[in-house]
């Protein structure tokens, strides 16, 4: 074997031997894909999709508490009535302001890979309680009724700009 090549050999051994060393300091095992058959790499990918479990669902449409494990977690800031030219939509019109937030909150799951259906908590802010029963008719027209996210509900004096009415902020947990 030609010298240049055994140098490039003996670079590529101590390469790999690096990285089995640090694999193992760390407690990692490291096997190629090639070994691995084509059932342990499902396997693995089964390991990394979240599961979910909705408990003690309330009547007014929200689960008590919502249990996850793996997957990918996103944090959605709170949404507000603006559309996508940073305009209010429903100046002084509750039912307007809070179905552009919800339009809002899909819009960020779609750019995250996500769905609705991948939501695990739901924060409300509302200037009025009384509105919760329109907040709980346009919530329900997105959110899967059968296992709905984990919600808490704030009544608040003022949001950041007076002519909001209402802010939501959600947890989601999508598939890595």
């Amino acid at each position: 074997m030609p010298a240049i090549e055994q140098n490039e050999e003996s670079a590529l051994t101590d390469r790999r031997m690096k990285r089995l060393t640090a694999a193992t300091l760390f407690g990692m095992v490291l096997i190629p894909r090639s070994i691995m058959g084509e059932d342990q790499t499902k396997d693995v990918k089964a390991m990394n999709e979240p599961q979910i479990r909705f408990l003690n669902r309330a009547p007014a449409g929200y689960s008590q508490v919502v249990e996850v494990r793996g997957g990918r977690t996103l944090y959605i800031s709170g949404q507000i009535a603006l559309d996508s030219s940073g305009d209010l939509v429903g100046s002084g019109d509750f039912t307007a302001q809070v179905k552009q937030v919800f339009a809002n909150l899909k819009a960020r799951l779609d750019e995250a890979g996500a769905s609705f259906n991948d939501v695990v908590k739901l924060n409300f802010y509302l200037l009025d309680a009384g509105n919760l029963q329109i907040v709980r008719d346009v919530r329900d027209a997105y959110v899967n009724r059968e296992h709905p996210p984990a919600s808490t509900l704030v009544v608040v004096k003022q949001l950041f700009r007076p002519e909001l009415l209402v802010e939501v902020d959600a947890i989601a947990v999508a598939k890595d």
